[in-house]
């Protein structure tokens, strides 16, 4: 029957316009719906509205001036000014307010606002004035009215609200009375519910959760494929790994395969020679791939000296066309030309010297490299030769001790020739046998004695070269002190040590040296130490966990020893 009524009025809803009173509550609600605030006429609010800062993100922003949604009215032209008619209604009439006043004032819009406050009504007013005048706007939900002139209404729909809200300021009448009671001026307003804030929170929610879905579909649809599961180790999964592994193409993911399986221990004794196969047949891929990369530098230099040689072409030619530059700045070209030539041919010379300047850069650049790829080969190579002098010496040094030995031998060699001789000296009358023997092992021994002596001379000579090569670092050996600081410091130790005669650890001795200078650190004052072990000794003391070591003086002892 309600229905019925709203049916029955006789005010059109197209002569329902909506108001402009504060742009801002109408972009709210319009961004509130996915919408890009547009006025009544058509033009937008926000010039800079972003539709992706949107509640409805990912979804296209709809238009509310299209046709067929029944929001709003028809946008009028621009050159029409919005007018506000007498609205008649069934049992009242409503006169709009003076054109010329300002705009009623109205709240901040409270969001996902459904509900409006509706004050100045008519002291008669019912709920069924209230349901004929605003019914129209929209779906009423709830009409809560007040003893007082004043109601809050509750509409079905957010849009519906800036509806209601063009009927503020208007002034009713019931029917045709004078009354002071049947007049009033309608003042509506955005009202704050808790209703409407809870069902706003609710659609919000409801939107954030579409959008992480969202969001998570399309990660998924980005997301890389997962690679596919390792099979587990079997017979014939093994000789199918064993044939793709031999095949070049196959090699990255059959040698994939066979790593898991030896990570998860699949190789006992019955399928060792079948892991042994596969290993095997992956060391041979070594030789493949040390080939491919060393094809891959020959292409890379060759690439290097292709643009080493393009980049000196093109440098020559940068060359050439600064000297025609050069050439027409001479007197002799200049004067003919005028000054916006000369002005353009100046800073093209200009142009082509900083270009030219920039190649020739980076041209050196790439000799330089070359020049110390070069120098790191040459220092590469001078280990060897060092390498080369330590195995000469190692040999001077064997060829000493040969020559040693055989002196030995020879000085043997030269007593028993002497002892053959004193003999034949004494039994000179009585030849027989024996003498024959003699005077042949006397003469085998002169010819070894001959050769023995040849060897001693070449191998003297070879252990004097030796020791030319070596230089003076053999007949003076280096000392163990190297530098007159390092010297003071044994001095302070042997006097700090010689106060202590059971000794003191390291830690001590740096902490009393670290008060006359802070830069001295244990290590440096340990190495110190063992490189005089005739002048400190160390010591170890304690038992168990109490063991400690420490450095004792022992220079009037080594004194002894030296």
């Amino acid at each position: 029957d309600r229905r019925r009524r709203i049916c029955n009025m006789t005010m059109d809803s197209n002569s329902m316009t909506m108001p402009m009173s504060d742009p801002n509550a109408w972009a709210t609600a319009m961004n509130n719906l996915g919408m890009p605030p547009i006025g009544m006429t058509g033009q937008q609010l926000m010039p800079d509205f972003d539709p992706n800062l949107g509640m409805m993100a990912g979804i296209t922003p709809l238009n509310p001036m299209m046709p067929g949604l029944g929001m709003v009215p028809a946008p009028l032209s621009q050159d029409v000014p919005l007018v506000k008619e007498i609205i008649h209604c069934k049992s009242c009439t409503l006169f709009p307010p003076n054109p010329n006043l300002p705009p009623p004032a109205t709240r901040d819009r409270p969001p996902g606002c459904k509900t409006v406050f509706v004050g100045g009504l008519p002291e008669n007013a019912t709920e069924q004035l209230i349901m004929e005048v605003f019914g129209q706007c929209g779906d009423i939900t709830a009409i809560r009215k007040s003893k007082k002139n004043f109601c809050h209404i509750r509409f079905a729909e957010e849009f519906t609200v800036d509806k209601a809200l063009f009927l503020s300021g208007y002034r009713v009448r019931l029917g045709s009375s004078t009354d002071k009671k049947d007049t009033g001026r309608l003042h509506v307003d955005f009202a704050q519910a808790r209703d409407d804030l809870y069902e706003w929170e609710c659609r919000q929610r409801m939107l954030a959760r579409e959008e992480r879905h969202r969001r998570k579909m399309e990660e998924d649809r980005l997301r890389p494929p997962s690679p596919p599961p390792i099979v587990h180790y079997s017979e014939h999964e093994c000789s199918q790994l064993g044939d793709k592994i031999k095949d070049d193409g196959k090699f990255p993911e059959a040698v994939r395969v066979l790593l898991t399986w030896l990570e998860r221990g699949e190789v006992n004794r019955r399928n060792a020679n079948n892991f042994y196969s596969m290993i095997q047949s992956s060391n041979g891929h070594i030789r493949r791939l040390t080939g491919e990369k060393s094809q891959h530098e020959k292409e890379m230099e060759e690439a290097k000296d292709k643009f080493k040689t393009a980049l000196s072409g093109i440098v020559v030619q940068f060359e050439q066309i600064v000297s025609v530059f050069q050439a027409a700045s001479k007197q002799k070209a200049w004067d003919h030309f005028s000054k916006a030539q000369r002005k353009n041919l100046d800073m093209w010379r200009k142009q082509a010297e900083e270009i030219r300047n920039m190649h020739n850069e980076q041209l050196m650049g790439i000799r330089r490299e070359e020049e110390m790829e070069m120098s790191d080969d040459d220092m590469e190579d001078a280990p060897d030769s060092k390498d080369s002098e330590d195995s000469g010496v190692s040999q001077a040094e064997a060829l000493k001790e040969e020559n040693d030995s055989l002196r030995c031998q020879l000085d043997a060699y030269r007593n028993e020739v002497e002892l053959l001789k004193q003999e034949q000296g004494k039994n000179q009358p009585i030849r027989s046998e024996e003498d024959n023997t003699h005077s042949q092992q006397l003469s085998f021994l002169q010819q070894a004695l001959q050769g023995m002596q040849k060897v001693e001379a070449a191998v003297s000579t070879v252990v004097s070269c030796s020791q030319e090569k070596e230089g003076p670092t053999e007949k003076n050996p280096p000392s163990p002190v190297h530098s007159e600081r390092e010297a003071l410091l044994v001095g302070i130790i042997s006097t700090f040590l010689h106060v202590h005669p059971f000794g003191a650890s390291i830690e001590y001795i740096c902490s009393y040296l670290q008060r006359l200078d802070t830069k001295i650190n244990p290590g440096e004052v340990e190495a110190l130490l063992s490189r005089l072990p005739c002048t400190f000794r160390q010591e170890l003391t304690g038992v168990g966990a109490s063991l400690e070591k420490r450095w004792n003086f022992c220079g009037f002892q080594g004194i002894k020893s030296t």
